[in-house]
């Protein structure tokens, strides 16, 4: 389609998510399509849209209005495998501990979902980090509380997991980084065996940093932009213990670690040594993921937080 004055207003170039997608030949024609996505469901879906949001990579969304008036966001995402859980997620939580989807078009990547007011997120409220820590664990307890859904209709951690295993192995090979060969052998394995140890299976949100913890007016917090699966539910708070706020910037991290990974332990009845297992997996997977993509020096930072949650983890 045409593109017109009025794209031009809603895909302003400053938007995240076109600066990232046009980084790649397959993103910039998934750009090009975007126009004509929004006007389609738009028009199919009878609502108005506002100014679009900013800060998401892989995914255009913006606040909408319903036809009676209420309250809406319109999400159009680039078709990717993180994103193909999303929908299938929220209907499962059925507005418990998430939004709500209202609507879904998945060959368009659309989704109408329930905005949350005032929106403020966790990462920026002003509130005391363990204060914090404690209010996202509630939303994930409420989200863990979902029924796992029949095989298929969700990917499983272990799956998952067992693939990044692979490829951290295939990347420090190929890329040859000078990162700790011990340490990643060790994210690689904790990724393969983690999973296979857990006390219980849930629907896990997948990505819980605290900016994907808002407040609203239907329930004190709700959680949005998940990547859902099924599997073990110490999945989840590894965003958590960074990302609160950044311990890694006191000169001795640990306390401070401890003292989170016992907290969220508490509130979620698990081990906090194996939190801290999962942390030291995901961030050796993280890190192997940046320096795929040219941050060789992020990856190394990374690692570095990696060898912290080790020694914390007992492992």
């Amino acid at each position: 389609m045409e593109r017109t004055r009025h794209d031009d207003d809603r895909f302003p170039a400053r938007l995240s998510v076109l600066r990232h997608m046009g980084r790649s030949a397959a993103g910039r024609a998934w750009l090009d399509r975007l126009p004509g996505l929004v006007r389609e469901v738009e028009e199919r879906w009878d609502v108005r849209l506002g100014t679009p949001f900013d800060g998401g990579t892989c995914a255009w969304v913006a606040p909408a209005e319903l036809p009676d008036g209420a309250p809406a966001v319109l999400k159009v995402g680039r078709p990717h495998r993180e994103a193909e859980g999303e929908a299938p997620g929220l209907r499962i939580w059925d507005g418990n501990g998430a939004v709500r989807l209202l609507r879904h078009d998945r060959s368009r990547g659309a989704l109408l979902i329930e905005r949350c007011t005032p929106g403020t997120s966790l990462a920026t409220a002003a509130l005391p980090p363990e204060e914090r820590l404690a209010l996202a664990a509630g939303v994930l307890r409420e989200l863990w509380s979902a029924p796992a859904p029949p095989d298929g209709v969700l990917e499983s951690v272990e799956q998952v997991c067992a693939e990044w295993a692979d490829l951290v192995q295939e990347r420090m090979l190929r890329l040859r980084p000078g990162y700790d060969v011990g340490l990643v052998e060790l994210g690689a394995r904790l990724l393969r065996t983690l999973p296979a140890g857990a006390r219980r299976e849930v629907v896990v949100h997948g990505d819980a940093n605290p900016g994907n913890v808002l407040a609203s007016r239907r329930r004190p917090w709700l959680a949005i932009d998940p990547k859902p699966m099924t599997g073990d539910p110490a999945y989840d708070p590894w965003p958590l213990l960074a990302q609160i706020d950044d311990p890694f910037t006191r000169d001795d991290p640990r306390p401070v670690l401890r003292e989170r990974c016992a907290l969220l332990a508490d509130a979620l009845g698990d081990d906090p040594a194996r939190l801290a297992a999962w942390a030291v997996a995901r961030s050796v997977e993280s890190a192997l993921h940046s320096a795929d993509h040219d941050d060789v020096a992020g990856g190394a930072e990374e690692l570095a937080q990696a060898r912290t949650l080790a020694e914390l983890a007992g492992c």
